[in-house]
């Protein structure tokens, strides 16, 4: 399995001095390539329009698709881990009543589904991977929150909160157990190709998540180690997610690992997004809190850009990071609002802000790319590159 080196190949065009800060949206401002950009339907909807009730239409389907097989393979769960993570789902609440609490985005499950059309197969053929891909996803956020401390997810208290850590390890294992399952129960080659790839995808994913653990307590991470970490914890699994359709549906290998060379560049420049908003965010669109990944003292691709560049920002900033990397849990808990936000405006002032708008730009072109080496109806070349442009723009 091939997949583009992320450290080398983001760094083509890269600026080597990243100082000026960006006072706009904490998103991409500019817009990509629109699905049917040159679209108008003469009554005044435009392009943006016509891309944006796309990829809804692509997300909502892969929401529909997939949700029943997911719901059946939780209630495969022992109680009472089939509530836990029917409350991580979203699916009841605490009390276990139903709930329609918002889930996911749904990105991985879209792109599960657009990929095995990409090999001129059914949607259908892709739930399977879709689902897996999905439990695979989860079991990270459920041990991910963990590890942090996240108190809130999707606008609500995260599972450890609720049920407590031993529970939030159990379900976590178990839906890593259980996506195995969903694709070997197939019995077919192709699923055995497809298993091939997520576990692969699996562990790349846990070692990006061992690489950020370990920056938090350290002075200073390059761009490149940022972005190989990232290409671990985010882009391998999405990688996945753009290839594991198509494995199901028979293409070969080239045709899958061009698609998933186009999910790893699609989750850099989704995960350079997250790093936008993990600062920057609204926490009314990312139920999360302000400044949350200062909070969590995190070297996300921000500030690893700002502490590369020159200037007495960058400077300053490195005393400040170096200052808090010695301090115990308690001591950064008690860090008033203040302070998180000092060290944001000098990420931004040093130009880590606006380098990694740029750097999502980037990544999001080498996606589109990676889709020209080969062949696919127009209509499905249209739809991934509508999800690429989502994941640039959204605000959550």
């Amino acid at each position: 399995m091939s997949t583009t080196d992320a450290a080398s190949t983001a760094s083509q065009g890269r600026p080597a001095d990243p100082t000026a800060p960006h006072q706009g949206d904490p998103v991409i401002p500019a817009k990509p390539h629109l699905a049917n950009a040159e679209n108008d339907d003469g009554e005044g909807t435009t392009s943006e329009e016509t891309g944006s009730r796309a990829v809804a239409a692509l997300l909502e389907r892969g929401r529909t698709l997939s949700t029943p097989v997911l719901r059946a393979a939780i209630e495969r769960l022992a109680p009472p881990m089939d509530a836990v993570a029917a409350y991580h789902f979203g699916w009841i609440d605490a009390a276990g009543r139903p709930s329609e609490s918002a889930g996911g985005k749904a990105v991985r499950p879209a792109l599960a589904l657009l990929s095995a059309e990409a090999a001129s197969a059914a949607p259908e053929v892709g739930i399977p991977g879709a689902v897996a891909v999905e439990l695979v996803h989860n079991f990270s956020l459920l041990h991910d929150d963990l590890m942090d401390g996240d108190e809130q997810r999707r606008h609500r208290d995260t599972v450890w909160k609720v049920h407590g850590p031993a529970q939030a390890i159990l379900v976590g294992d178990a839906l890593f157990a259980l996506a195995g399952e969903i694709l070997l129960e197939l019995g077919t080659v192709e699923a055995g190709r497809a298993t091939r790839r997520l576990t692969t995808a699996s562990r790349k994913l846990i070692d990006g998540q061992a690489q950020d653990i370990s920056y938090e307590h350290r002075d200073v991470v390059t761009v490149e180690e940022c972005l190989d970490m990232e290409g671990n914890k985010t882009g391998a699994l999405l990688a996945c997610a753009a290839s594991v359709g198509a494995v199901l549906g028979g293409a070969d290998e080239r045709t899958a690992d061009a698609l998933e060379a186009y999910g790893h560049h699609l989750g850099l420049a989704f995960q350079a997004v997250d790093d936008l908003l993990g600062i920057w965010g609204d926490p009314q669109a990312t139920g999360k809190q302000a400044w949350s990944d200062l909070r969590q003292r995190k070297k996300s691709l921000p500030v690893a850009a700002a502490l590369g560049s020159r200037g007495p920002a960058a400077t300053r900033l490195a005393t400040l990071l170096s200052a808090d990397a010695a301090k115990s849990q308690a001591e950064f808990e008690d860090f008033h609002e203040t302070e998180f936000a000092e060290r944001a405006a000098l990420i931004e002032e040093a130009g880590g802000r606006e380098w990694t708008s740029q750097e999502a730009q980037r990544q999001h072109t080498t996606a589109i790319q990676a889709l020209d080496s080969i062949e696919m109806p127009g209509r499905v070349r249209e739809q991934f590159v509508a999800l690429a442009d989502f994941v640039v723009v959204r605000q959550r």
